[in-house]
C-alpha cells in the first residue's frame, strides 16, 4: 500500500458496507480496496490512491451507506508509519526503556486518525496499532520515544480523535518497563500470550 491517500469507513452492517464499498469501487479509480468484517460485527471499507479519487469514494460511501455509517476517517497524505502499522509490518522502535503513549478510541476510524496526527506532530514512532477484532470493536495505539516527544503525539491525537468523539483514554508511561514491553509488543491479545506459556 504506498498510495498517498487512504480512507477508512467503519459501518455497523455488513450489508451495508458491501453496498458502500460496492459503490464506492465503481464511482473512481482507486488504487485498492480492502473490504471485510471485524467485531463486534462491524464492517470496515479501506480505500488507497490518489487524493482526488480516495476523496470522491469517500464522499459516495457515505452517502451509500449514510444510515449504518459508525465513523469514517479520510487521509490524504498518511504517514508511512500508519500503513506499516495497518499492514501488521509496525515499526521495529523498542518501547522498552522509552515512553509509551496510549490512545484507546470505540472505532477503528478514529484510532487510525489519531495514529497519523501523533506521528505527524511529533519525533515518535507508532510502536503498535489493533484495530477491533479481539477488543469489542475498539482500537489502541502506542506511540514510541521520549517522554516530551510522546507527550506532544498523545496531545495531537487526543485533540484529533475529539472530532469523532470517541476517545475512551489515553496515558503515558514515562519509562516502559522491558518484561511488559515484550508482552505488548509480542501479541496484544492475553489468552494468546498465556497460550505460548
Amino acid at each position: 500500500m504506498s498510495d498517498p491517500a487512504v480512507a477508512i469507513l467503519e459501518f455497523d452492517s455488513i450489508s451495508a458496507g458491501i453496498v458502500a464499498g460496492d459503490a464506492m469501487v465503481k464511482a473512481a479509480p482507486v488504487g485498492g480496496i480492502y473490504a471485510g468484517t471485524v467485531h463486534p460485527g462491524k464492517y470496515l471499507v479501506l480505500v488507497t490512491g490518489d487524493t482526488a479519487s480516495v476523496e470522491i469514494a469517500r464522499d459516495v460511501g457515505s452517502d451509500a451507506g449514510a444510515h449504518a455509517l459508525v465513523d469514517l476517517v479520510f487521509l490524504p497524505d498518511v504517514h508511512p508509519d500508519v500503513v506499516d502499522g495497518l499492514t501488521g509490518r509496525g515499526s521495529s522502535a523498542s518501547l522498552a526503556g522509552n515512553a509509551a503513549g496510549i490512545v484507546e478510541t470505540s472505532t477503528v476510524a478514529a484510532v487510525v486518525d489519531a495514529g497519523d496526527a501523533g506521528v505527524k506532530a511529533a519525533d515518535v514512532s507508532l510502536a503498535a496499532i489493533s484495530l477491533a477484532d479481539g477488543l469489542g470493536g475498539k482500537g489502541y495505539l502506542v506511540f514510541a520515544g521520549v517522554v516530551a516527544e510522546v507527550e506532544a503525539a498523545v496531545d495531537a491525537a487526543v485533540a484529533r480523535v475529539g472530532g469523532h468523539g470517541t476517545l475512551i483514554r489515553s496515558d503515558i508511561i514515562a519509562q516502559m518497563h522491558p518484561e511488559m514491553a515484550d508482552n505488548l509488543l509480542s501479541d496484544l491479545r492475553f489468552l494468546k500470550r498465556v497460550g505460548d506459556l
